[in-house]
């Protein structure tokens, strides 16, 4: 279920939910026929489209399903693994499972279908498998310059015709449509049965399911999609003038530091190279223009600790605000001072005339004096238990 996990669907539940799913895929399998070799190889020879029909439909399924939960902002499209492309190889390897497709009747998710209801050539196909793997592992050495040849890296077909996802999934439904329809026809032509025919309910059915995709994929290219939404709303409300920022000064949120630090999460929303150079004790850094990444909504979503954020300006702490705002429900302040102007005030004061200075200044001296001190320790002491924890992010990779 990658790369729902772990934001969507927790690790524990997504074991849960893929066994669910297996046990449903083939038990549809199954009813579809797909256990019987004469239904399968009926594609290669044209009497039976069956196969390019489930395929087709599981890939634009998933195409769509994907394109519209990047729209929605549930899934980050960069985590998701594209296999890197070895034209040759893959050439010599589709020839390989083509034939092996025909010869056996199956291929290798069919073969568990069929085996896992009694069926003896399902059970002696996935031996077959299990010897050409061997082989392949055993003679590996020997073809890895092959295998490795012509190595094109991680292609997606859209880049490569020069044309936008969502003008490539608008092609591919309709590619997939009109092989639905011709196919059908074949069939028809091929079996010579009379009664070879959908009935009118069921081709207005079909002709409903075949507009759906076309509609997400109209609404995904012609409406902005989750992040945009945000940001009209932002601009929308600073056009209105509605922006409310709860402010906090620098001499409170150093004396929150160093008595109330659990309650806090203070983050510089600068750069890391400015970061790096100087940032208040206990601030994590979490750019402006990362906001939106996944890694850091627990920040913006918990509503234990208030969210106070920093950086050079006003103007960039004030959009990281209002970011954070419609990320999460956290509480969210800014810091009055900028990063620089809380640098000078605590951590190279200019120590008062005591013998014409106010007690007021002095004792104000006094306590940032003291704050630094004790700012540095605290991020000594909890230079590692006070960072939030954030879930690693990895590619997901796999598949058949």
């Amino acid at each position: 279920m990658a790369p729902l996990v772990p934001y969507i669907i927790s690790n524990e539940f997504n074991l849960i939910i893929a066994l669910i799913i297996g046990f449903g895929f083939g038990f549809i399998l199954e009813q579809a026929g797909f256990s019987s070799t004469k239904k399968l190889v009926g594609l290669f020879y044209g009497y039976d489209f069956t196969v390019l029909r489930v395929f087709f439909t599981a890939g634009v399924t998933a195409m769509i399903g994907v394109i519209f939960f990047h729209y929605l902002g549930i899934l980050d499209l960069s985590l998701i693994y594209v296999n890197p492309t070895f034209l040759r190889s893959s050439l010599v390897g589709g020839v390989v499972m083509g034939a092996g497709f025909i010869i056996g009747g199956f291929c290798p998710g069919t073969s568990i279908c069929a085996a896992s209801i009694g069926k003896m050539n399902g059970m002696l196909f996935i031996v077959g498998g299990l010897l050409g793997v061997f082989a392949f592992t055993e003679s590996y050495p020997l073809i890895e310059k092959f295998y490795k040849a012509d190595s094109m890296g991680p292609l997606t077909m859209f880049d490569q015709f020069g044309i936008s996802r969502n003008l490539f999934a608008l092609l591919l439904t309709a590619v997939a449509i009109a092989a639905f329809y011709f196919t059908w026809k074949i069939e028809k032509r091929v079996r010579k049965n009379n009664n070879f025919h959908t009935p009118k309910l069921w081709k207005t059915r079909y002709s409903f399911a075949a507009i759906i995709p076309f509609i997400i994929i109209a609404i995904v290219s012609y409406t902005p999609d989750h992040n945009q939404r945000v940001e009209n709303r932002i601009a929308e409300a600073k056009r209105q003038q509605k922006c409310v920022f709860h402010e906090i000064s620098a001499d409170k949120m150093a004396y929150q530091i160093v008595e109330h630090h659990y309650e806090l999460n203070i983050i510089d929303v600068r750069s890391p190279e400015k970061f790096n150079e100087f940032h208040i004790p206990l601030s994590i850094n979490i750019p402006l223009e990362e906001i939106h990444d996944r890694k850091w909504e627990r920040v913006f979503k918990q509503t234990i600790k208030k969210n106070i954020f920093y950086a050079d300006n006003d103007t960039i702490v004030k959009m990281a605000c209002l970011k954070a705002k419609h990320v999460g429900k956290s509480k969210n302040f800014i810091l009055r001072e900028s990063a620089d102007e809380f640098n000078n005030m605590f951590f190279s004061p200019i120590a008062p005339d005591l013998a014409h200075s106010s007690k007021q200044l002095i004792n104000e001296y006094n306590f940032r004096v003291k704050a630094a001190k004790d700012m540095q320790s605290l991020n000594e002491a909890l230079k590692n238990i006070g960072q939030p924890v954030t879930k690693e992010i990895k590619v997901a990779s796999g598949g058949c």
